[in-house]
């Protein structure tokens, strides 16, 4: 029997906690999936067990066990978006180079946190195939990777010191943060994130006040001037 078509998009598939394609999928209750290392660190930073999505609160900590038929049909969707790729674009002045092509390079479609290196889509495969990268976290190209890294220690930051206000990397988690109040620097990121969009409806919702004010004030000067109101005598 041949095997059917799988018609659906890859965001169908990713994890709303690390914006990439689901790794290792788990369930829970309310219907959504996530990675269960992004789940299982969301769940371990907060106060309580809830979903990243709906905001649905257990009582229980659910028991995390992997989909495995999300998991295939993952596998089988990575396979079909790699052998369907569009034809590789060489890099052009302004791109960011694929650190492994030799000779003229390919333009880089993912930078990889871990290796701290950038790919194309020849060179990025394994990081989507082998088991030992397919852990490491993946961006879109990033030409500062170096300023993502610690300072001291050459680690990636991956944790931000509320009490220090800095982002660190696991060392100084270890050596120089004891008691502080840390939280993963991608839940910060989207604290942040919350803020601003926050404070921009404010602001936008204070210009819409105004415009209406202002709209107010010329309709009654218009009357004025209809009316007669106003107008000096001599």
């Amino acid at each position: 029997m041949a095997e059917a078509q799988m018609f659906v998009s890859q965001d169908e598939f990713t994890c709303s906690l690390c914006e990439d394609i689901l790794t290792d999928p788990v369930s829970i209750t309310c219907g959504h999936n996530f990675c269960l290392k992004c789940l299982t660190n969301y769940w371990d930073q907060s106060q309580e067990s809830s979903c990243h999505k709906c905001r649905h609160t257990f009582t229980t900590r659910p028991n995390l066990r992997r989909n495995n038929l999300l998991n295939d049909v993952i596998k089988k969707l990575k396979k079909t978006t790699l052998s369907s790729s569009p034809p590789q674009n060489y890099a052009v002045p302004g791109d960011l180079e694929c650190d492994f092509c030799t000779g003229e390079k390919f333009r880089a479609v993912k930078s990889c946190l871990t290796c701290m290196a950038s790919y194309c889509q020849t060179h990025l495969q394994p990081h989507y195939e082998g088991d030992a990268l397919k852990h490491h976290k993946l961006v879109d190209p990033d030409r500062n990777l170096k300023e993502k890294l610690c300072e001291k220690h050459q680690k990636s930051l991956e944790i931000f010191c509320k009490t220090d206000d800095s982002c660190i990397c696991m060392m100084c988690v270890v050596t120089g943060h004891n008691g502080h109040k840390m939280v993963e620097l991608e839940t910060e990121r989207e604290e942040k994130q919350k803020q601003l969009g926050a404070t921009l409806s404010d602001i936008k919702r204070g210009l819409e006040e105004r415009e209406k004010t202002l709209k107010e004030t010329r309709r009654v000067m218009e009357e004025m001037k209809v009316s007669g109101i106003g107008r000096q005598h001599f």
